[in-house]
């Protein structure tokens, strides 16, 4: 599992320091990861390898080559949005994109919202995911597909939960009246993984996880 050696460093340093509340609210004694998730999400863009309006993204050196368009309908507003992370997670072979189509009054601030938090969220339950790995001394060599895909599943399942507590406890946003889909792809190396969210009015989530290969 050769391209997963670059992280393995960093989930070394934050073994030595993980806490129940790894990915959680830093201001609740905790979160250390996603703000390391923060940090890396901020660099991304200072070095232009995230879009997240119309256009195209394409890293030096790189064959990858991203593009993105949206147009608004004649119902009103446009409540779609997407993003093209390229080298998520500081890894050269892994891109993550998303589309989040909202829906009810509020449906816009709702994909926008989800669109910021989820990558995130996604990049500290992956890291912390690393970890677990390496602390349960798990061998990497067996079962490698197998692996992948529970280590992405858990990590999308996580990252789900917490968005949805997020959005349920956003003061400004009306997202029991409104809500979002959301269709994200990891790619890393060539393989492919597929996850769909579903903010419904009820609260409830439909989650499913379709791995490619």
């Amino acid at each position: 599992m050769g391209h997963l050696s670059a992280m393995f460093k960093l989930a070394r340093s934050l073994s030595m320091k993980k806490s129940k509340n790894f990915c959680g609210d830093g201001d609740n004694g905790g979160g250390g990861g996603r703000e390391a998730a923060k940090a890396m999400e901020k660099e991304a863009k200072k070095n232009e390898l995230i879009l997240r309006s119309s256009g195209c993204v394409n890293v030096a050196g790189s064959n990858n080559l991203a593009s993105l368009f949206s147009k608004r309908g004649e119902k009103g507003v446009n409540q779609d949005c997407f993003i093209v992370w390229e080298e998520f997670g500081c890894q050269e072979d892994m891109t993550f994109c998303g589309i989040f189509d909202g829906h009810g009054p509020w449906g816009h601030f709702v994909a926008k919202k989800v669109r910021e938090s989820l990558p995130s969220h996604l990049l500290c339950n992956w890291q912390e995911a690393l970890v677990d790995y390496l602390l349960d001394e798990i061998d990497l060599g067996s079962d490698k597909k197998l692996q992948r895909f529970n280590m992405w599943k858990h990590c999308y399942l996580k990252t789900c939960a917490a968005v949805d507590q997020e959005l349920e406890q956003h003061r400004r946003i009306d997202s029991f009246h409104s809500g979002t889909t959301a269709l994200t792809i990891v790619r890393q190396a060539s393989e492919m993984g597929f996850h769909t969210f579903d903010k419904t009015l009820s609260w409830s989530l439909t989650n499913r996880l379709y791995v490619s290969h």
